[in-house]
């Protein structure tokens, strides 16, 4: 299945996050899997060979729990905010990424580590080079213990760019990666996305802070 294919169906899923309901709307969501309504918060699953995230009911999710040879895999719901991580503005020059937003994932399928970043098509895979990510991976030792296609590294340098804030790493659920380009996706307009996409970025780094967990050992001095 060809890769723009494959991100097209994770964006029609994660559109649900975004897009307002219009009145009188069935606001009820239905599992995937066997069709049972699910609560707001509800678990999500990753189809490893398209990157799909499917929408699960608790006893769904449940059979995938740590389940390595399956179609799918559980997400994981722990995040992460890395204090310490190490990162210089050449070592992220050097990963190829034409924008200061991104986040990487090892592929089990694949058997690499794979980079994407948002725009308003929906995410652009960048070829990553391996002897600069593994430079990176070598002095943060968190980055070590990414569980493959349910984990990420997720970086927002953009306010360090514009020297108005420090960059953020965190480590993520890879549905709230996706989560956040079908965001953008979703409420950017115009050349510069207008006012209401920075908002929400913001709005989503700021909530992604407040639940994560920070962690402030473990990346090298």
């Amino acid at each position: 299945m060809p890769e723009e294919l494959a991100f097209e169906q994770a964006f029609g899923v994660l559109r649900q996050f975004t897009r307002a309901r219009r009145p009188g709307q069935n606001a009820m969501e239905h599992c995937e899997l066997c069709s049972a309504g699910l609560r707001h918060d509800h678990p999500h699953l990753v189809e490893l060979n398209s990157r799909q995230i499917v929408c699960a009911c608790d006893a769904c999710a449940m059979l995938f729990d740590g389940m390595e040879r399956s179609r799918y895999k559980r997400v994981s719901r722990n995040s992460q905010y890395l204090a310490n991580f190490e990162m210089s503005d050449g070592q992220w020059e050097s990963l190829l990424i034409p924008i200061n937003m991104a986040f990487f994932f090892r592929s089990s399928i694949e058997g690499r580590m794979i980079a994407l970043y948002p725009s308003p098509a929906g995410a652009v895979e960048s070829l990553l080079p391996l002897e600069a990510w593994n430079e990176i991976a070598e002095n943060n030792p968190p980055l070590r213990q990414l569980r493959p296609d349910i984990e990420a590294l997720l970086v927002n340098r953009v306010g360090h760019a514009h020297g108005v804030a420090r960059a953020e790493y965190y480590i993520a659920p890879i549905d709230e990666c996706f989560r956040l380009v079908g965001l953008i996706r979703s409420n950017w307009r115009g050349l510069s996305g207008g006012t209401e996409v920075w908002a929400e970025i913001g709005s989503f780094f700021t909530n992604l802070r407040s639940k994560s967990e920070t962690v402030t050992g473990g990346c090298n001095a």
